[in-house]
């Protein structure tokens, strides 16, 4: 496993992702720093799941998908980690 667990082939809200983000245990602003440079690698139209339990994320990544033209697909904030789906722009 890297650093920042990457898994491939997800599965959340009822959707595949391309590849998965496991910032659980990170803090503002690494979950955001991480997305966006995983998010790079991919192609437009991928989709990344993130996961995070950073209380701060609930408001980093929808603004940061907004700022940087990727769309948030799904959200799930129900449970102690937070699952999150984008698509990249």
């Amino acid at each position: 496993m890297s650093v920042d667990r990457l898994k491939h082939h997800a599965y959340v809200a009822g959707m595949d992702s391309d590849q998965t983000l496991d910032a659980t245990g990170l803090l503002c602003p690494l979950p955001v720093l991480k997305a966006r440079k995983r998010l790079q690698a991919l192609a437009s139209g991928q989709t990344l799941e993130v996961m995070a339990d950073d209380p701060a994320a609930i408001v980093d990544i929808p603004h940061f998908c907004a700022e940087a033209g990727h769309e948030l697909v799904s959200s799930d904030l129900g449970g102690p980690v937070q699952h999150y789906v984008i698509r990249k722009g």
